[in-house]
């Protein structure tokens, strides 16, 4: 009886593994959206050093019993120039977004800031990415909306465009009300 070399096995055993592996990522809800291990918990902690004037955020302030976003960005970044004035439309709504400015050059994001317009309620500087870590950042722009008992609702990875702020954001500001 001849042997099979094991070389023979392998190439159909990953073929049948990745096919399963495929398959069962396209039955997700949205197959463009990154996991987030944090929804539907309390939101991790913050840890900020302070960015202009005034004071950075707290924990506290997310635990308030309203709902907020907390947006990562950075002056760097093309994508959050893009996402800017959906930010500022939901801030002149009364919507209220905390900003955390990430691995930023503070001179360059208040000079951002200046020439764009500041949509944030209160802010503050993550200079060495440590905040982001705990918080599952993958890049900025990444939105957290996060209820008034401080759990997050949704966790929103790349610019919020017009149709993500429709079918995605004020969505989920509805629901954690």
């Amino acid at each position: 009886m001849a042997k099979v070399s094991p070389l023979m096995v392998l190439p159909p055993v990953i073929f049948v593994g990745l096919a399963a592996l495929f398959y069962v990522g396209m039955q997700r809800e949205n197959a463009d959206a990154l996991p987030s291990a944090l929804v539907g918990k309390t939101a991790p902690g913050v840890s900020l050093t302070q960015l202009g004037k005034g004071k950075p955020f707290e924990d506290s302030d997310l635990r308030d019993g309203t709902v907020k976003l907390v947006n990562y960005w950075a002056s760097w970044c093309g994508p959050c120039r893009v996402e800017h004035p959906n930010l500022e439309a939901l801030a002149d709504e009364g919507v209220v977004i905390y900003g955390v400015n990430y691995k930023d050059d503070p001179a360059k994001a208040l000079k951002f800031l200046e020439e764009l317009g500041s949509p944030y309620a209160r802010m503050g500087a993550d200079e060495n990415g440590r905040m982001a870590l705990n918080w599952g950042v993958y890049g900025v722009p990444e939105t957290y909306i996060i209820d008034g008992a401080g759990n997050v609702v949704l966790r929103f990875a790349g610019p919020i465009t017009q149709r993500a702020l429709e079918n995605e954001i004020r969505p989920a500001i509805e629901s954690a009300r």
